[in-house]
């Protein structure tokens, strides 16, 4: 659950998970696009790689390969259990 923190606690990979929410299973090239056109974000690919690499490692983000595209998915369920280790 530390991954999990240490992953929110960057407004940057809170930013991704926001669009990937807003629309799920993006390339690294159209994640880039909207935080640039959205945020105007002047981070390279390379940190937007390292920031779902981040993410990926806290299994916030869940990806898959489409041929030469790595595609990245929003998953919820690390979320899901912080809010049920202590409901309110």
């Amino acid at each position: 659950m530390g991954d999990v923190f240490k992953a929110l606690a960057d407004s940057t990979r809170r930013t991704i998970l926001d669009e990937l929410a807003e629309k799920d299973g993006q390339s690294l090239f159209e994640i880039c696009t909207r935080l640039v056109m959205r945020h105007n974000s002047t981070l390279t690919r390379q940190a937007i790689s390292q920031h779902l690499a981040v993410l990926e490692d806290a299994d916030l983000v869940r990806s898959e390969r489409q041929g030469r595209t790595k595609i990245h998915h929003l998953n919820t369920e690390p979320l899901r259990s912080i809010a049920e280790r202590w409901p309110s």
